[in-house]
């Protein structure tokens, strides 16, 4: 292959949709849609390094750490959309799980493309947040090449945090030595060349969603497969925590808007209120004691 070729997956053409633009619509949809199939199957080849990072994770959050993701454009809104959704879904606080895309805030709204070319800016955004040992910051760029992560990753790791590096392309060796771990779902050529926010775009979301949820898991954030840390911020939220206390202890919803009501709102503190009659102060104790684990305070 030519020098001036470029060996990154993520820029190769894919011969499957070499004549999209000659192809009737639902033709197109369908490519689309038989395209997005292989995805599943290549975050599913890295389930073992997917693992390896949830338990890195858990094991930073649970020493006082975070988790930090990193990244440019279609990446970094990605690992912002990840990150905002933890403190409704799971009652973290704000800075529990972070989001940081080159370009900042106006890089969500309007594409900042030149803001991933500047390593120190990604750099700066690693002293700014204090990133320290028990944290674990994870890099997202398709191309693995995003110049802002590497520059981010680069200093978190000189402030000894734990790194890993998320992309949808082969890593380079110097990639698997500098990280603790390196996640690559080989997705293929993108059905528009080098648009990496169709399949690299999905497979990110499916790989934070179970970077993140596993992670919450594993923290105690969930009983059964129930949200119980959930924040009554709205109708829909209030709505499913009634719900949860109606399904897990049996009550009719009027007994559990009471119970909800008298736990500040929160859901496993109304459960173990109910479960081992205590009023709310005493089951936050007794909560705390456990690590916040439902599940084992009461087996």
């Amino acid at each position: 292959m030519p020098d001036d070729i470029d060996r990154r997956l993520t820029e190769q053409r894919n011969p499957r949709s070499a004549r999209i633009d000659q192809m009737e619509t639902l033709d197109i949809v369908d490519l689309i849609n038989a395209e997005d199939r292989l995805v599943a199957a290549a975050v599913g080849a890295q389930r073992q390094q997917i693992a390896r990072a949830v338990d890195l994770i858990v094991d930073g959050l649970r020493s006082g750490g975070r988790l930090i993701y990193v990244g440019a454009g279609t990446s970094g809104r990605l690992g912002v959309l990840d990150a905002s959704e933890m403190p409704p879904t799971y009652r973290t606080e704000p800075d529990l799980v972070q989001g940081v895309i080159a370009g900042g805030y106006e890089a969500l709204l309007r594409a900042q493309e030149g803001a991933e070319d500047h390593p120190e800016d990604g750099a700066q955004a690693m002293d700014e947040r204090n990133i320290a040992e028990n944290d674990f910051v994870l890099g997202i760029a398709a191309s693995g090449t995003t110049p802002y992560v590497h520059g981010a990753l680069q200093r978190a790791r000189e402030r000894g945090a734990r790194t890993g590096f998320l992309l949808c392309t082969p890593p380079s060796g110097q990639l698997l030595q500098e990280h603790d771990v390196v996640i690559a779902p080989l997705v293929g050529p993108e059905v528009i060349t080098g648009s990496t926010r169709m399949k690299a775009g999905t497979a990110t979301k499916m790989v934070l969603n179970m970077l993140s949820t596993a992670a919450m898991v594993q923290t105690g954030k969930v009983y059964g497969n129930l949200m119980v840390d959930l924040q009554v911020t709205c109708q829909k939220l209030q709505d499913r925590g009634e719900r949860i206390l109606m399904d897990t202890l049996g009550l009719p919803r009027e007994q559990a808007v009471t119970l909800l009501d008298a736990a500040g709102g929160h859901v496993k503190t109304a459960i173990v209120m109910a479960r081992l009659g205590l009023d709310a102060e005493a089951a936050q104790r007794r909560l705390e004691e456990a690590g916040g684990a439902l599940g084992s305070l009461l087996t």
